[in-house]
């Protein structure tokens, strides 16, 4: 019991850490496209601040939903998965078990060897093994399709304050700039810290969330220069 909270918490840490991140990282970008651009139409503090409090209000309420759906629609398939691999084993247990020994064995180690551990293994708990080693997740890892929504209704609006503080309060000569440096930090970290997260290059994250929002906000600048009083 003990071994399934512990499995069943880091899970969960993962998965709200996940929505946090993504769920910053996106209000920076978003928001930060919408005031550039605005602020590119020559537009006034006061239309800025509103433009970015409405992208920051629309996009919380996306990505929170977003989220939900996404980690539900999950949670649904891996539970069809455990319904499926359970019948699978009261049908044709004998099959199931061939399966994972073969799998085992493919790996490399001996037939002898193979049919050793699957034995040892399906002794224990054999829906989890089956499970793990035909659909690829362990059953008794759980998310929380609320709390990926939670972690992203408070990370979008937290990670959109910065580009809207920073266009609005940084005299106009220089609020493009100072925003589009703020933007570059925050995408940094954000970028570092998926990659930390997913265990991938940190410098290849960097550049690309960072090179994701320069391009963003390039973009809407254009397109508000287009249309600049």
């Amino acid at each position: 019991m003990q071994k399934k909270k512990k499995n069943r918490s880091l899970a969960e840490k993962i998965n709200v850490m996940r929505a946090s991140v993504m769920g910053a990282n996106d209000g920076i970008v978003s928001v930060a496209g919408i005031v550039i651009g605005v602020a590119g139409a020559r537009s006034s503090n006061y239309a800025i601040f509103l433009a970015g409090i409405a992208g920051m209000l629309a996009g919380t309420i996306s990505m929170a939903m977003g989220e939900w759906v996404s980690v539900s629609t999950q949670r649904d398939s891996e539970r069809r998965a455990i319904e499926k691999e359970s019948a699978a084993l009261d049908g044709n247990y004998d099959r199931e078990f061939e399966f994972i020994k073969n799998k085992y064995q493919s790996t490399g180690i001996s037939s002898d060897l193979a049919l050793k551990a699957t034995k040892e293994m399906m002794s224990d708990d054999s829906l989890d093994v089956a499970v793990r080693e035909r659909y690829g997740f362990n059953p008794k890892e759980h998310t929380s399709a609320i709390a990926a929504a939670l972690a992203s209704m408070i990370s979008f609006p937290t990670g959109s304050i910065l580009p809207l503080l920073s266009i609005t309060l940084f005299p106009s000569n220089i609020k493009i700039v100072a925003t589009v440096v703020a933007v570059i930090i925050a995408l940094t970290v954000t970028g570092y810290t998926a990659a930390a997260l997913g265990n991938a290059n940190r410098l290849k994250a960097v550049f690309r969330n960072v090179l994701s929002g320069l391009l963003t906000m390039l973009v809407t600048y254009l397109i508000g220069s287009l249309f600049a009083h």
